[in-house]
């Protein structure tokens, strides 16, 4: 990996443009043969409650500062496994003993030390994990300050002072729930022949619990603040400086509730704009059941757009950034509409697979009931995932999004889909695939698309800002055209992905101007960058 201080890249080597008309995608399933030794299980009698499907997460990091993504499966005993950058990955030991019931996870350097750190967020619980120079990782949720959580989900860090250099935590919460009286475990239902039986409850029979805000105080302590803001029954949280101003945008997918999109200040106070925004409904004007989310500029106009995988039934909402704080649902004129509506759909992530610059769409899908082919003969509990392409440049009025999964064998396998995450494991510049069954294996994607575009990959360092680079907007030209794109590893449902910023380059013979725009209010500007390869850049 070549290092800068924000000066300017290498020259650009000679190389062969790619053809103009990418073929595939090609993805295999290599969890197995790359040493990913990981099965979730559903322990207790059947049917299975709400708390028993709610899934598990799972993170590509590299927590050792290799140059190498590692691998985090989150389970009741989580597991991480390091990536040698060839294609191998080993159990590590690195983990501490934890006991709980963990959920998700978050990846960010709180302390800024170099090395990034872990927060796992569980049922009635939740841990922070100090990284110690990649060699482990220390449980130091006592001395934090961290409270354990009602039903922690997904979960992120985030710089909300921007040019504070500190990341605060915030952990959306689901509903409460456990064996105290009074609190449904099952739903009465009946078959397709009219019988009774039992089922998993939805989630309008549970109280929604509200997401909490740990501001980091630095030394390793964080305070507590409640987020009296969100509606709550939060399953997927991303964050984006949606609006270019320097603040950022933290949307809350929430359970057959209002969606939320929380709106910070220079100040790092948050106001709830779902309503106005347009984010918290459907395009119907009704809730939907929000699981995960992700934001990612789609149409290449220079705005990020918000994605909501969603219920059965339920289109996944894509809402189009139209600027202002407003967005429109355009799901159906895109294409994802009726391609997605017969889902039930949790891990989602933008991401170019074939590096033609244009962002396309993966979705990890799982019924909630495992008993529902008895109810609805229409479904199933384990479904197959989709893939998205994303068409580029296209005529007015035609689809943006073409589904393509029926082109990758490996995506066909029905499973229950939860976590899902983006990362370049190989180090080849071609993302690859992360997703959890939650009642099976990892599915390990490798990204063996041919006739792919040039790239280009960030590796951001903050000084003034955060170390991670959270929250930086990345201004890259090449090939006549501007792209926008953004340091986070957060998104999708319960999981996190590779924070290196990953452009897709199409065509173009080389890079012609890199504007970093980092949380602290600082430009860095880079010219004549090298293409495909990955380039850590530290801020002036």
């Amino acid at each position: 990996m070549l290092a800068l201080s924000g000066a300017s890249c290498p020259k650009t080597p000679t190389q062969n443009a790619p053809p103009s008309a990418p073929v595939g995608p090609l993805f295999s399933d290599v969890g197995k043969a790359a040493g990913l030794s990981y099965v979730w299980e559903i322990s207790g009698t059947r049917p299975l409650n709400i708390l028993q499907t709610i899934g598990n997460g799972c993170a590509f990091l590299d927590f050792d500062n290799d140059g190498n993504l590692d691998i985090l499966l989150v389970g009741p005993k989580p597991g991480l496994f390091k990536g040698d950058g060839k294609g191998k990955f080993a159990p590590s030991s690195a983990l501490p003993s934890l006991t709980g019931h963990f959920l998700g996870c978050a990846v960010g350097d709180y302390d800024g030390d170099g090395f990034p750190d872990l927060y796992l967020s569980a049922y009635r619980g939740g841990a922070l994990l100090h990284n110690e120079k990649g060699e482990k990782f220390t449980d130091v949720t006592a001395a934090s300050g961290l409270k354990a959580q009602p039903w922690g989900t997904s979960c992120t860090w985030v710089e909300l002072v921007p040019g504070s250099g500190k990341l605060d935590l915030i952990v959306a919460n689901y509903a409460r729930f456990g064996p105290e009286p009074g609190i449904l475990q099952l739903c009465e239902g009946k078959d397709v022949d009219g019988k009774p039986l039992q089922t998993s409850c939805g989630p309008r029979h549970y109280e929604p619990l509200k997401a909490v805000l740990f501001r980091n105080q630095g030394s390793g302590k964080f305070l507590s603040e409640p987020l009296k803001q969100t509606t709550g029954r939060g399953l997927g949280v991303a964050s984006c400086d949606h609006n270019a101003t320097g603040t950022l945008g933290i949307a809350f997918a929430n359970d057959e509730i209002a969606g939320d999109l929380l709106q910070s200040t220079a100040a790092g106070q948050l106001k709830n704009i779902g309503q106005e925004s347009g984010t918290a409904y459907d395009r119907d004007s009704s809730v939907h059941g929000g699981m995960g989310t992700d934001w990612g500029d789609y149409d290449n106009d220079g705005k990020p757009d918000l994605v909501v995988a969603t219920f059965q039934n339920e289109p996944k909402s894509l809402y189009h950034n139209e600027g202002s704080n407003f967005f429109t649902d355009v799901s159906y004129p895109v294409g994802l509409g009726a391609a997605t509506r017969p889902y039930v759909a949790f891990g989602t992530r933008f991401f170019d697979y074939d590096n033609d610059g244009w962002l396309d769409l993966a979705f990890a899908n799982g019924h909630v009931q495992d008993n529902i082919a008895r109810i609805d003969k229409s479904t199933t509990y384990r479904q197959t995932s989709q893939l998205f392409h994303n068409r580029g440049a296209i005529a007015k009025n035609e689809p943006q999004f073409e589904e393509v999964s029926q082109r990758v064998a490996a995506l066909k396998k029905p499973m229950v889909g939860r976590g899902l995450a983006t990362g370049d494991y190989d180090n080849d510049g071609r993302m690859d695939l992360l997703i959890v069954d939650s009642e099976g294996e990892p599915l390990l994607l490798h990204n063996e698309t041919t006739q792919t575009g040039h790239w280009l990959g960030l590796q951001l360092e903050g000084t003034k800002s955060n170390r991670s680079g959270y929250g930086a907007r990345v201004t890259v030209e090449a090939g006549g055209r501007k792209l926008v794109r953004y340091c986070r590893a957060d998104g999708s449902y319960l999981s996190s992905s590779d924070s290196r910023v990953h452009i897709g380059l199409g065509a173009a013979s080389k890079v012609d101007k890199v504007e970093i725009h980092w949380p602290s209010g600082q430009t860095d500007t880079l010219t004549e960058c090298a293409l495909d390869s990955y380039v850590k850049v530290r801020e002036k």
